[in-house]
């Protein structure tokens, strides 16, 4: 009964999850773009093929979860969504699925980004490890996490490098004094 439980949280979690991004991306859809990292598209790439390693049916003869697994899986969800949501609803219509900025571009520091300057990468990460936790073999788990960061990095420094050209010193204390999408390491 435990993992048809997690099994129906994790789903329902991901449709929550994806709704956060409807509004932002409509608001982003009239914005004019005016610099863009292509390099970013790899990142995106890579992320996508995490999700595929975690999701993926891949698992020996009697695979099963343990309970602990499945409740952890069940307790990263709400606060992966509740930041996703924050997050999305702070940086509003500057957001965009590749690195891009618009002519309007602001550096938004409330919400979740007075602490994160990736949170949406954190609530990414968080519904992935859930999804590790509930569904994946553990080694498709580890191609998963090697993947997802890879990835993530990626974005960062591109997206970083657009805001640090755009805002200059403003980036560079906002980045000095805030982790990029892992809380406590910078």
């Amino acid at each position: 009964m435990l993992q048809i439980a997690a099994y129906v949280e994790l789903g329902l979690s991901f449709v929550v999850w994806s709704l956060a991004f409807a509004k932002p991306s409509k608001q982003a859809a009239g914005q004019k773009e005016v610099a863009s990292a292509p390099a970013s598209r790899w990142g995106i790439g890579l992320v996508m093929v995490s999700f595929a390693l975690a999701w993926a049916y891949i698992r020996p003869v009697g695979f099963h979860k343990p309970a602990a697994a499945l409740i952890a899986s069940m307790m990263l969800c709400p606060p992966s969504v509740a930041l996703a949501w924050a997050a999305t609803r702070h940086l509003g219509k500057q957001w965009r699925y590749k690195a891009a900025l618009s002519e309007d571009h602001e550096l938004i520091q409330t919400g979740p980004y007075r602490w994160l300057r990736h949170p949406i990468y954190a609530s990414m990460f968080g519904m992935i490890l859930a999804v590790l936790a509930a569904w994946t073999w553990w080694p498709m788990a580890v191609g998963s996490v090697i993947a997802f960061i890879a990835g993530t990095e990626i974005r960062i420094r591109a997206e970083e490098r657009l805001l640090s050209e755009r805002f200059g010193d403003s980036f560079a204390s906002y980045r000095a004094r805030t982790s990029a999408y892992l809380p406590f390491l910078r």
